[in-house]
Formats: structure tokens, C-alpha cells, sequence
């Protein structure tokens, strides 16, 4: 289902459940700050199969993504891939690249009935990868599940981290990806979070350059792109589109913001708008970058929760956006990460500090001004 043939005040595109915050990782980027033992009050397997059973009234096909941690460090995985599998939702996960995700494994897995398994590479060699994830030989684990995977006749994303540590790789990434066969880059532009918080973001002009660049890219390469935390990856394009229309003569007048029929498709989902994520331990967030509670599974189903909690539904009126962000003529294909503008000033509604973007006649107060908490969080 295409983001812009959903309804999200009805049911999220993605709906990610956090199994657990256990892994034997160190990743520099963790948004969990993720430790070697399991949590005590982990959903169980009784109350996750519940979780899954609520997920049904979202809808038919409704995707649902587990992740960690490291899931795998359950030993109830498979069965409950197998259960959502049998409710008729689209069971996907995100392991970590270790030991753990075994060629035995990944085969179970799949016969239980995962229908897309996503792995991790922020580096193109196994030095900066392995130096970023915090553990020697992640790379080698990690190519090895990818070609497991494709054996297994799974279907295989890679997700990416952009940061001042890893934007120099990215060419080198994508063509690994090609090689690999991926069928999606999902490209995470890092929000100041957990371990995140000691990484060195890149700067606003040049994250609208990296997303010129993945426009590009998307257009070139066999395997499906998609931004996470960058939701003006949709502006890039379709200014990039505009100019096109105008250096050609075609309908691209030119003018300040994106044309009536993208509003009305609107162009894809943030934080609490198609988009929801349920923790260890049950706590509905946003996302998990947004670790702002809405309620508890164990409390409400939820269904409840994504559509009738006043979080949630802030979120979902773009018109509550302040800021540059609230003035921006793009605010209703974008929005800008909810996530980054609560880690950085605590208010999930105020502007996306990673955009450059200003709107023509906009002379409000900038998130990049002086004293600004963006500042504080990248330590200038």
C-alpha cells in the first residue's frame, strides 16, 4: 500500500515493535542504548501475540516491523513471525548483524512466514562498518545473512545511518547494495538520540545535498530508496522535479511550493502519521525516536491508542506545526522528523532543524539562530 492511498488518522503505514532492547552490539547511532541483558518487563509471548491480534483492526496487510535491540536475542521469534503470519499481517524484522542471525535461523524465519528481513550497513568496508557498529567482524556476519537471506528466498533492505561519519561512504554503499541485490535502501538521517547523541550530524545545506544526491540515485538503480527522519527528502524531489519541468518548458512555473495534486497526495508519513512504535515494554511512541508515551498496550489496544490518543493526534494536524516548519508551503508532504525537533528542543512541533529550506516571507525565528538547542545538541 502506497503512503499516499492511506488513511493515517485510521491506521499507521509501519507499526514497529521493539522485542526487546538486548544486543550484543555497541553501535555508535543505538537509539535504544541497547545492553547486553534482556529487560524483566518485556512484553511476554502471550501479550505480544495480543499485540499482534490488535494490530488486525488496522486493516488488512497492515506491516509490522520487529526490532531491537537485537530480536533474536528471543527465543519466541519464529512463532511469533508465524502468528502474525497466520492473522494476515505482513511480518518483516531488523536483526542485528552478529552471530545470532544464522543461515538456520534466517531459514526458519522465513518459513514462518517473515516476508522481508532488513539488515544494517553504515560502512562500505569492514573497518568502518565494524568500527561503527562497535564489534569486529559485524560486516563479514552481515554480508553472509544477506546472501542467507536471498537463499532463503527473502527479500533484503539495507538501512543506512547518515552522519558526519559515514555521509563520505555513501557511493561506495550504494553500489555494494547493488551488488548485494537489495530491494530497498532505507537511508536514516541521525536524530540525537541515545548513543546518537555523541555523533556529529552533517549540517542542513548538506543534508539537502545527500538528498539530491538519493533523488538521483533512485532514479538510477534497480532497488527502491526511501529516507527515515528526512521527510523533506519529498521537498528535495520535488524541486528537483520542478526545475526539470522548467528547463524543459514544461508546466513548472516556477513558483514557491509543490503543485495542488501533491498536497492532495500528500507524500508520505513522520513521526505519530503512519507511523507508530510499540517499546520493550509495551509504551506506544510516535517513534522510536520520539520517546514520548501516548499509553500502554498492556492498557489499551494499540489501535486506540494510534487513533484516539491526543499525541497522536496532534501530530497528524499539520496545522499545530510552529516555526518555519508550520509556514512551510511543503508542510503537508513533509512535516519535517517530528523525532529531531523534540531531541533538540523538547517540543515535537517546532521546526526540523536538519532543513534549510525557509519559505518565501518567512522572517520568524530560525532553529539554527544563535542559543538555538540544536546548537547545545551538536556542541557548537
Amino acid at each position: 500500500m502506497r503512503p499516499g492511498t492511506l488513511d493515517t488518522s485510521d491506521r499507521p503505514m509501519v507499526l514497529i515493535w521493539e522485542l526487546t532492547q538486548a544486543c550484543g552490539l555497541a553501535c555508535d547511532h543505538c537509539r535504544a542504548d541497547a545492553r547486553p541483558n534482556r529487560h524483566p518487563d518485556e512484553l511476554s509471548t502471550a501479550e505480544g501475540k495480543r499485540l499482534l491480534e490488535d494490530a488486525t483492526a488496522f486493516g488488512d496487510g497492515q506491516l509490522v516491523v520487529l526490532s531491537g535491540g537485537d530480536p533474536l536475542v528471543r527465543d519466541d521469534v519464529e512463532e511469533l513471525i508465524a502468528h502474525g503470519d497466520d492473522l494476515g499481517l505482513r511480518m518483516t524484522i531488523t536483526p542485528s548483524g552478529t552471530g545470532s542471525l544464522t543461515a538456520d535461523r534466517i531459514r526458519a524465519m522465513a518459513d514462518a512466514g517473515l516476508k522481508r528481513m532488513a539488515v544494517s550497513i553504515d560502512g562500505a568496508t569492514p573497518e568502518s562498518h565494524d568500527a561503527f557498529r562497535g564489534e569486529t567482524g559485524s560486516f563479514e556476519e552481515t554480508i553472509r545473512a544477506v546472501e542467507d537471506a536471498k537463499a532463503a528466498g527473502l527479500p533484503v533492505q539495507v538501512n543506512t545511518t547518515v552522519c558526519r561519519q559515514t555521509v563520505g561512504e555513501l557511493p561506495e554503499i550504494r553500489d555494494l547494495l547493488r551488488e548485494l541485490g537489495a530491494v530497498m535502501w532505507s537511508v536514516f538521517f541521525l536524530v540525537p538520540v541515545g548513543r546518537g547523541r555523541i555523533l556529529e550530524p552533517i549540517d542542513p545545506d548538506e543534508a539537502d545535498a545527500v538528498m539530491a544526491w538519493l533523488d538521483e540515485v533512485s532514479d538510477e538503480e534497480p532497488f527502491g530508496l526511501k529516507t527515515t527522519e528526512a521527510p523533506h527528502y519529498r521537498r528535495v524531489s520535488m524541486q528537483r522535479q520542478r526545475a526539470r519541468a522548467d528547463e524543459n518548458g514544461k508546466d513548472g512555473d516556477g513558483d514557491d511550493g509543490p503543485p495542488a495534486q501533491a498536497i492532495k497526495r500528500r507524500g508520505g508519513i513522520v513521526a505519530g502519521d503512519g507511523f507508530a512504535f510499540v517499546s520493550h515494554t509495551g509504551e506506544v511512541f510516535p517513534s522510536g525516536f520520539l520517546p514520548e508515551s501516548a499509553g500502554n498496550v498492556r492498557e489499551r489496544p494499540v489501535t486506540e491508542l494510534y487513533r484516539e490518543s491526543d499525541l497522536f493526534q496532534k501530530l497528524r494536524d499539520r496545522g499545530n506545526l510552529s516555526g518555519k516548519c508550520g509556514a512551510c508551503p511543503y508542510r503537508h508532504v513533509c512535516g519535517g522528523s517530528r523525532s529531531r525537533a523534540f531531541a533538540t528542543t523538547g517540543d515535537p512541533l517546532a521546526s526540523d532543524p536538519l532543513c534549510p529550506y525557509v519559505p518565501d516571507g518567512y522572517d520568524g525565528p530560525l532553529p539554527w539562530d544563535g542559543d538555538s538547542e540544536w546548537d547545545a545538541a551538536v556542541g557548537d
